[in-house]
């Protein structure tokens, strides 16, 4: 999807409880992710979505067989707790997540958000763990997270194996010995958080738009008649007796279902388990809902007005639940429809007619109903009843004849290869713990996923239209009552009193070895084998990126370049190309960091020659048609609107300007999008110009990882690279180093809205500086993790914000520090103080202590193994190393770096970041805040219109 689309997705992921654009067998069940730990590398990575063509399907059907297996065991504690263990030794972690069938649909009217703002008050701790996030950060853990659906919360997070003992106490703790800790106090606070989630949303452009789409959707009395996020009425309205007697009715062993995927065996884990949960009383017996799809024979229409930069419809179907097979035909039927370039929505409204912009399609599966949905944003200046009119045209005709065979085909096939990439993790929210979890939740069945890939086998045109015709036109309940077996508890000898175990014993990070060749013409190729599944992972990195747009005063040309080098390439239009890669498996993509651009591919590996043929084509030489720059000048244009109405990329485009200073590298949007003026003025010869100036081969490095060997893969790159030579001389960017600018404060007035978004920073050393590790972890202590001062002050004891971090941004050059801070209306001027007060503290009568410190070292170094488990990651850090001059080992080299740190080498550190000489950027209602800014006296404060950006 593109820019604007994907974002809008990720808010609304974030509040009305979707988690999947389709059915995919990556992820087949949605997951909400309302708590998350910033990442650990602000910078943004590239990303692909790895796809499977259809082509490849025949081959490789047997062997998916074998390579999808998931063996597994499967207990039952007299308690009533389910258990899960999946073998997997190919790193020292385990994924461990428990998994409570208690979601929005369990919510009585005036209690909607219950379950959500619970899944908040179980990170505070419990009788026996203080703190939920410090001693998990200690063993080393990543992926630590609780998400709510309308079905099920859960709790996940991936574990050196030593420290098994002690998340299996945590999470006991949790299930067995939380009820006596609820209290007024963590209520108050966690329903501040919630309650400024969901101001967060709503202030993001399209933030209420799904909750129209729930509450339109279902009738009021329908369990998924509205968000899982809840109403602020009633957060509000939560007692202490409602909360309490939730817990006492949901949260008991018999209504969950623990998963131990990774290290471990079922006879290793059996007496883990019962140790730590098979003493804990069953909770009462439940009434569930199985199903409930509600009848709909009317067509319903409403219209919202919100501060949005272009119109956009959403289409909504009600169907069954996720263990119909009709919803894997639905899948089918809205990939066809909405799932890519070639799809038929894609083509005929946004490249054809250009009348969308941006155009997609899911199936929301959930247990009782799913949802079936197209959404697409009209292009600016277009009638919205002729856009909506095309649509009916598009879907009448997808009605009345079946799709085509390979259509069909390539769907079920897409989906089988994302399944060989998600099952690679065994912890995460796409990997085989979650797997096994959901199929045990949605269907009794751990190993469910198998029934849905053969259904997608076995999908034909005629089931996919009439699954379209039955439920995607114009448009039961039933009780079981089954006897309650009385759960028992077991002995136990284990002692709660003696607190949290220690984590017993080191792991230590086996980083691939790295290998290096060099081809004909120069270009080094880097290669870390990793050979888990079957794919390989090329990226070429140039050194160029953002900073490359200075040498020729053109912003946003290095994306623009990049946006535009699949568009057509070699002998292939852009819809070809598509095509190609699709059929291929193989998936494709370019784009820039502040200072690197690089191409990537992820392909099968037996497709990895042919897949390297169009990469070359894409590299060295993409057509650029006219046409085709028009449409994506289109695309671009959008996405800046829509920058310029979001408020983090408001302050992301405009506090690097500030900071810098006019006519540097870096004083541009963060972004990289470019302005208006400039990308309305890209003509072809400037994307030319781009692409031989900085693609080139003396400026490039070949990063591989994956199934293969320096062997094979060397005399395939020769062959699609080595006769490549590079013509006039090079090009070198300046990254000249500036001084502090002048404090001030720029205030973006945006009226009625009911947060302030603060972005805040100065320049600060590259992130090539010697004292990298001490400034990284003098950032943990301060912003940087969930358990850093700002969080901890402004969410967990104040709850004026949902999340608070502090960051440095990854740079060639001096980098920017800055800090994050999206924060209720009324508490901007005192945020501000906190903010400031947290970082002279630091500076000055509080240093990092002996805990904080102990507890970055722990995390950083234990956490390395989960950290680097794909090989995604691992060309990740590869990039990285090549990026910033570090060996390319350089992870390995971490634990003694950060094992060396002290106190007073963290603390002297601190003088890097200057409270006193920061830029402030501002997003919010000027009328309710400029008063307190001006108290602050932080600088001279400028103020601008919206409408002025």
């Amino acid at each position: 999807m593109g820019a604007p689309l994907a974002e809008m997705w990720s808010n609304f992921l974030k509040h009305a409880a979707f988690a999947t654009l389709y059915h995919s067998s990556v992820s087949p069940y949605p997951l909400i992710v309302y708590r998350e730990l910033p990442p650990k590398n602000p910078e943004d990575p590239l990303r692909t979505l790895l796809t499977l063509g259809a082509a490849a399907i025949a081959a490789l059907s047997s062997a998916l067989a074998q390579d999808l297996e998931i063996p597994y065991e499967k207990f039952t504690l007299d308690n009533g707790l389910t258990v899960i263990v999946h073998e997997d030794r190919k790193a020292p972690i385990v994924g461990v997540s428990v998994w409570y069938k208690v979601g929005a649909r369990d919510e009585p009217d005036g209690q909607t958000g219950f379950a959500h703002l619970f899944e908040h008050l179980m990170f505070e701790g419990s009788e026996n763990v203080e703190n939920w996030d410090k001693p998990l950060i200690e063993a080393g853990a990543v992926g630590i997270n609780g998400t709510t659906n309308p079905d099920r919360t859960n709790y996940l997070q991936t574990v050196p194996t030593p420290a098994l003992d002690r998340v299996l106490f945590m999470e006991s703790d949790r299930m067995g010995h939380f009820y006596s800790t609820i209290n007024q106090t963590s209520l108050d606070e966690q329903r501040g958080v919630v309650k400024n989630e969901k101001r967060q949303g709503e202030n993001a452009p399209y933030g209420r738009a799904f909750g129209s789409v729930f509450r339109g959707l279902f009738p009021p009395y329908h369990p998924y008649g509205h968000e899982t996020i809840g109403s602020m009425e009633d957060l509000e309205a939560a007692t202490l007796e409602d909360v309490q007697a939730w817990f006492k009715k949901y949260y008991g062993p018999n209504n969950a279902v623990l998963v131990l995927a990774g290290d471990i065996n079922a006879a290793e884990a059996r007496p883990l388990v019962e140790r730590h949960f098979g003493n804990i009383p069953a909770g009462p017996p439940l009434t569930t809902w199985d199903s409930w799809v509600p009848t709909r024979d009317t067509i319903n229409r409403a219209t919202m007005f919100d501060q949005v930069p272009q119109a956009r419809i959403y289409r909504v179907w009600v169907a069954p639940g996720d263990t119909d097979p009709v919803t894997t035909d639905l899948t089918i039927a809205t990939s066809i429809l909405g799932d890519g370039k070639n799809s038929r929505l894609y083509k005929d409204l946004v490249y054809d007619k250009q009348i969308a912009t941006d155009v997609s399609t899911f199936v929301y599966q959930l247990e009782m109903a799913s949802m079936v949905g197209v959404i697409l944003s009209v292009t600016e200046g277009q009638d919205v009843a002729e856009v909506e009119a095309e649509l009916d045209r598009q879907l009448s005709a997808f009605l009345a004849r079946p799709p085509k065979r390979d259509e069909v085909e390539l769907v079920a096939t897409k989906s089988r290869a994302a399944t060989i990439r998600g099952l690679e993790q065994v912890g995460g929210f796409g990997g085989k713990g979650v797997t096994l979890a959901q199929g045990e939740l949605i269907a009794g069945d751990p190993a469910f996923i198998f029934n849905e890939l053969d259904e997608l086998a076995a999908a034909t045109p005629r089931s996919v239209q009439a699954a379209a015709q039955e439920w995607m036109r114009d448009n039961y309940y039933q009780l079981t009552v089954l006897p309650f077996e009385e759960g028992s508890t077991v002995t136990s000898d284990l002692d709660r009193s003696a607190g949290i175990p220690p984590v017993m014993g080191e792991t230590e990070l086996d980083f691939p070895e790295v290998q290096t060749a060099e081809l004909s013409n120069g270009i080094k190729v880097v290669l870390a084998e990793r050979g888990t599944v079957p794919v390989v992972q090329v990226a070429m990195q140039f050194d160029a990126g953002y900073a490359a747009d200075s040498t020729s005063g053109q912003l946003g040309l290095a994306t623009f370049t990049t946006r535009m080098l699949d568009e057509g390439a070699g002998k292939y239009s852009a819809l070809e190309l598509a095509a190609e890669l699709e059929q291929l498996g193989t998936t494709l993509g370019a784009g820039s960091s502040l200072d690197t651009t690089a191409v990537q591919m992820s392909a099968l590996k037996e497709n990895v020659p042919q897949s390297l043929s169009l990469m070359a084509d894409v590299i060295r030489r993409p057509t650029f048609p006219e046409e085709e720059i028009e449409r994506q000048r289109a695309l671009a244009l959008n996405g800046i609107a829509q920058e310029k109405a979001t408020p983090t990329s408001i302050a992301l485009r405009m506090l690097p300007g500030l900071m810098f200073g006019e006519g540097h590298a870096y004083a541009i949007p963060l972004t990289g999008s470019g302005t208006t003026e400039s990308v309305t003025a890209f003509t072809r010869d400037d994307l030319v110009g781009f692409q031989q100036t900085w693609m080139r081969p003396d400026n490039a490095t070949i990063y591989v990882a994956g199934d293969t060997t320096i062997e094979e893969i060397a005399p395939l790159l020769e062959r699609a690279f080595g006769n490549w030579s590079a013509s006039g001389p090079a090009v070198e960017k300046n990254i000249a180093e500036v001084e502090f600018a002048t404090p001030r404060v720029v205030l973006v007035n945006r009226p009625g809205s009911p947060q302030s978004f603060i972005l805040a920073g100065h320049v600060s050393p590259p992130t090539s500086t010697d004292k990298f590790i001490e400034l990284s972890a003098l950032n943990d202590v301060l912003g940087g993790g969930f358990t850093s001062r700002l969080n901890t002050n402004l969410r967990e004891e104040k709850g004026w914000s949902y999340g608070v971090q502090s960051f440095f941004v990854d740079a060639e050059g001096q980098r920017p520090f800055m800090v994050y801070a999206p924060v209720q209306t009324d508490r901007t001027g005192e945020s501000i103080s906190e903010i400031l007060s947290e970082i002279r503290g630091l500076r000055g009568d509080k240093p990092p202590t002996e805990e904080e410190l102990n507890r970055v070292i722990l995390d950083n170094v234990r956490s390395l193994p989960g950290q680097f488990e794909t090989a995604g990651s691992v060309l990740g850090s590869l990039l990285r190393s090549g990026r910033f001059g570090r060996p390319y080992n350089y992870p390995e080299t971490l634990p003694a770096r950060y094992r060396s740190l002290t106190s007073e080498s963290v603390a002297a550190a601190a003088s890097t970041v200057r409270p006193d000489q920061m830029i402030w950027l501002i997003v919010g209602d000027a009328a309710e805040i400029r008063d307190d800014l001006e108290a602050l006296d932080i600088g001279e404060i400028e103020q601008i219109e919206l409408s002025d950006l």
